[in-house]
This record gives C-alpha cells, structure tokens and sequence, in this order.
C-alpha cells in the first residue's frame, strides 16, 4: 500500500516538473535545406513558437562560404535555414512533418526552378534523437504521399549564417534592382517565389495538407 502510494506520487512530481519544463519552454533548434532560404525562412517565421529563422550554409567543404560559391557549385553547401523554436508551444516533429510539406521532396535536383546541389532538400540532425524524429517524418510524409521521398537525413555541421542582406529578405524595404526594374525588396521576393512555382508545385503535391502554399 505504502509502495503505491509513494509510487503515485512519484508519477504526480514527475508530471508536474514536466508540467513545468513545458510552461517554461526550451529553445531548440533544427536545420533544413528547402531550396531558396528566403522561403524557408518566411515559411517558418510564421509558425508560432518559432522564435527565429536565419539563413545559411552547411553541408559543404569550404570555410565561411559567400552567397556567390555556393550558388556557382563546388563547395558543396546547402542553402539552408537554421529554426529556433520554443518547445513548449511547438515540437520537432510539428516542423519536421510540416517542412517535408513545404516542399518538394521527390525532387532530387533542386527545388522548383533553382536547379543545382545547393537548392537540394536535407535535414541536418546532431544527435539520435534528431535521426529518430526525421526518420520517422519522412516515413510518415512518403506514407502520406505515396511517393519516394528522395530528402536525405544527414549528419549535421557547421552551419555559416548567409550574408546579412539575404536575412529576413522576404519583408525587407530597401529597393533592390531585378529584371522587373527597381522595386522594393518585400515585393521582389513575392514576384520571384509566384514566378518560381513554389506555391503552385506543393498545393499540387499535398494539396490541403500542405501548411504554408500561398506563402
């Protein structure tokens, strides 16, 4: 009797200290690659819990990689998207399973029209939890799918933040020059993400299920 009344309250302090832990949140981090980090990063910024979003390169050889050798190949960087997030108001495995649904993952050569390695959908995991957590998104999206997810799950490294004006680029206000002409830097990005198919591709691929199309 005494056996279980102790281990009861044991259970009870264990759910409350979790109980705590929860109210009072962790920041965590994950990294994927998307294709564009602009995308990913406006993707990502919208979901609550998620503290930040910054862009960035990893995956590859070379040390504190420019925006130019990355996208020009050889150095074998992802453009890629560093989340940090609150535990206690999101999970790792809400953003897992909502990043395969951001993208297309069946797509092995880039992403939309950025052809080429640094556009190549990955996530990047640091310990075994993180694998277990990504193994199990991609079987349960490729399941939703029912097609091969090609997204690899690799073994995380240094990740170089971008540049600062590729940060926060999809809500900037400075003109920048396109092939549209002068134009601000918040109305450019929209232009080349309607141009790029992103949207149109994942509403075709997930349909309903695909959280941030219209993005």
């Amino acid at each position: 009797m005494v056996r279980n009344i102790v281990l009861a309250v044991a259970i009870l302090l264990g759910v409350a200290a979790q109980s705590h832990r929860a109210s009072a949140g962790e920041r965590q981090q994950i990294i994927v690659a998307g294709g564009c980090f602009w995308c990913v990063e406006a993707d990502f910024e919208k979901v609550p819990g998620v503290i930040e979003a910054v862009s960035g390169y990893t995956g590859g050889k070379t040390s504190n990689p420019t925006y130019k050798e990355v996208s020009r190949g050889g150095t074998g960087h992802y453009e890629a998207v560093r989340i940090s997030y609150d535990s206690a108001r999101v999970s790792r495995d809400q953003l897992f399973a909502m990043f395969f649904r951001s993208v297309d993952p069946t797509d092995a050569g880039g992403q939309f029209c950025d052809r080429g390695n640094s556009y190549r959908t990955a996530i990047f995991v640091s310990n075994a939890a993180e694998k277990a957590a990504a193994e199990k998104a991609k079987a349960e999206a490729q399941s939703a799918l029912g097609q091969t997810i090609v997204t690899p799950i690799l073994q995380a490294g240094r990740f170089w933040d971008a540049e600062a004006y590729h940060q926060d680029y999809y809500k900037g206000s400075n003109i920048v020059l396109t092939r549209f002409g002068p134009i601000q830097q918040a109305k450019a990005y929209k232009k080349y993400r309607d141009g790029c198919g992103r949207d149109q591709r994942v509403r075709q691929l997930w349909g309903s299920a695909a959280p941030f199309a219209g993005g």
